[in-house]
Formats: C-alpha cells, sequence, structure tokens
C-alpha cells in the first residue's frame, strides 16, 4: 500500500463531510474533477473504493467509513504542526460566514472592521439569512462560521455562547389599544408582524406564547428586521423588536402587568463544523466574542413607513470584503430592507 499524501487526506474528508463534490471542491480550491482525480488516487494507493458511486450520490463505503477519523487526526495534527511553525500572525485567503439579520444591522460591520485590521490579507464573505438556513449551509460545508441564534442540536456543529439579544414588545402609537393593552390582548385586535418559522426568535416567541396561554390571531412574516420595524411603524400591527429601538423609531413600548411577561434574552452562538481544526476558527471565535452587541442602533436605511410586504422566497446576500476594504456585493445592499424583503401573511 502506498503513503496517502495530505493533499489526498484533505480532498478526501471534504468530499466527504460536504453535502457534495462541487461544494468540497471549492472549499479546498480544486475543480470537481481535479478533486475526484486525488480521491481516485487515494483509492488507488489504499487498494479499495472509499465512495460507492452506483447510485445518484457519492456515499461512502465501509472502507471510507473507518478511513475518516483517522484522515480528520492526520489534518488536524498537520494544522497543529503548521500553526506551531508559523510566526505569522494574520490569516489569509477567504472565508465565508453566516450572520442574521438583526446582526447585519448591528454589530457585523464592527465584526468586519476588526478582521480587515487583523488580517488585511483574508478575503471576507458574509452571507445573511435566516438562522435554520445558516446552519443547514454551514453543515453542508458551504459556510466556515455561522453567528446564529441557539445551540445547534446537530452532532456535526460544535456552538459557543458569544452574546444574547434582548427585545420587547412594541407598536406604533397610533394603533387601537396602544397605551392600555398589554401583548396578549393586543395581539388578539391586530397582526403580528414577525420572522419566519425558521428564525431564531421562533422558539423565543413560542416560549412566552406557552408560558402567556396566548394566541396569535393573524401574521406577516418577513426575513428583515428592517422590514419588521418599518410595518410596525406604519400601524400593520404588534410585534417585538431590540429594546433599543423601540424609542429611537418613534414606537410605543408594549408593557405587562407581571415581570414574567416580559419576552425573555436569545442567546447567540459561533457555530463551526466539528473537527475543522484551522486556525481560521478561533481567530474568527475571538474576534466574534468581542464585537457582538445587539445594542448598537442601525441607520435602518429604507425600512420606513413606507416598507410593503410582498411575495418572494427567502435568500441568503452575500457580500465580498475585498483585499482592498471595499464591499463588492454580490446582491443586496445589506441594509436595503424595501426591495427584497421576503414578506408575507
Amino acid at each position: 500500500m502506498s503513503t496517502p499524501s495530505v493533499k489526498q487526506l484533505e480532498a478526501f474528508w471534504w468530499a466527504a463531510t460536504c453535502s457534495n463534490f462541487a461544494t468540497a471542491a471549492q472549499r479546498v480550491h480544486l475543480s470537481v474533477s481535479s478533486l475526484s482525480k486525488r480521491i481516485t488516487e487515494l483509492e488507488s494507493a489504499l487498494g479499495q473504493p472509499l465512495f460507492d458511486r452506483s447510485g445518484h450520490r457519492a456515499v461512502l463505503t465501509d472502507a471510507g467509513q473507518r478511513l475518516l477519523p483517522a484522515a480528520l487526526e492526520v489534518l488536524n495534527a498537520m494544522a497543529a504542526l503548521g500553526q506551531a511553525l508559523d510566526t505569522r500572525e494574520a490569516l489569509a485567503g477567504h472565508c465565508r460566514f453566516g450572520v442574521g439579520d438583526l446582526s447585519a444591522l448591528t454589530w457585523l460591520p464592527a465584526f468586519v472592521a476588526a478582521a480587515r485590521q487583523a488580517h488585511p490579507q483574508l478575503v471576507l464573505e458574509p452571507h445573511v439569512d435566516v438562522g435554520g438556513v445558516l446552519e443547514q449551509r454551514l453543515d453542508d460545508g458551504e459556510l466556515d462560521f455561522a453567528v446564529i441564534a441557539g445551540r445547534s442540536s446537530r452532532s456535526s456543529l460544535l456552538s459557543r455562547p458569544v452574546g444574547a439579544a434582548r427585545f420587547a414588545w412594541a407598536v406604533a402609537p397610533g394603533l387601537a389599544g396602544a397605551g392600555r393593552l398589554g401583548a396578549t390582548a393586543l395581539l388578539q385586535r391586530h397582526a403580528l408582524v414577525t420572522l419566519p418559522p425558521q428564525a431564531g426568535t421562533t422558539r423565543l416567541l413560542d416560549d412566552w406564547l406557552l408560558a402567556q396561554g396566548a394566541s396569535v390571531r393573524e401574521r406577516i412574516l418577513c426575513n428583515s428586521w428592517g422590514a419588521v420595524a418599518g410595518m410596525l411603524r406604519a400601524g400593520l400591527g404588534v410585534g417585538f423588536l431590540p429594546t433599543g429601538w423601540i424609542a429611537a423609531l418613534g414606537l410605543r413600548a408594549v408593557g405587562g402587568a407581571h415581570p414574567k411577561a416580559a419576552l425573555a434574552p436569545l442567546h447567540y452562538a459561533f457555530q463551526w463544523r466539528r473537527g475543522d481544526a484551522r486556525a481560521l476558527i478561533p481567530a474568527m471565535q475571538q474576534l466574534a466574542q468581542a464585537q457582538v452587541d445587539f445594542t448598537v442602533m442601525p441607520g435602518l436605511v429604507g425600512s420606513g413607513p413606507h416598507a410593503s410586504p410582498h411575495h418572494t422566497r427567502s435568500k441568503g446576500h452575500p457580500a465580498e470584503i475585498g483585499q482592498d476594504g471595499t464591499w463588492k456585493q454580490t446582491s443586496r445592499n445589506l441594509y436595503d430592507t424595501d426591495e427584497d424583503a421576503a414578506c408575507h401573511r
């Protein structure tokens, strides 16, 4: 048996843990054909197939399953060796990561600025979407890490707390019942304006409704916090926002007769793939720990009272920050919430 190379083991590990060969090839900066060639060479060196390619999707053989943990040990050892010998502190390469819309509107600019200052040769590509979508993309190997609400329940992902956001119920001052009714009563009269079910705030909302014994008469769902705030300002219903936004946006906070009527804090976690031993992960985790701050008041460009809900498919919005420090938008502007927010009743 020939000795496998580290590059062959790296290609195998990414192919085995990503959702498909195309994603794996992107992560190791190869074409799909070059990735497949390395895996074929590894199979020849070991004298047995590592993937069963007879179906629509390549799956690991028994030999591939046995090799996976051993390959990870080798890759982790090589990463540790490289870190021990490398005297450079700055990172280089490409970093794709995911954050929710609230993060994009609050602490993301400060995080990007800090990352650019510490690692000027690192190209950053943030992807903005709801937590459920980002967690799936992280698990599929499309992202290096994500900062999303809650700890992951997936065994393939690891989580570490980095901060919390605090919310309060809010309405437009002119909404019927504002100032005299609590949130539970207002929800019986007006629509709930909130994020879609895949968002991390869903757990927060469900826990509150259960604790209060409350129900929702009607929902307007939108994947943009800016549009949610704009629709609340327009008097389209009742919803909750970060506590620091309410007075600044000219809204009225909805109190409760009992402290238990308050919404619980929503804790956020830095999530990454189990087995990813690259120096990128602890470096970005440390920066996130220092920069995550949901009390920052965003400009909320385009989220005023004229934001109109419409039917469309929710999607992520990547924005690449190049080595020259400029934003290279590949979709909508991160703070433009009027034209591309996905909202529906």
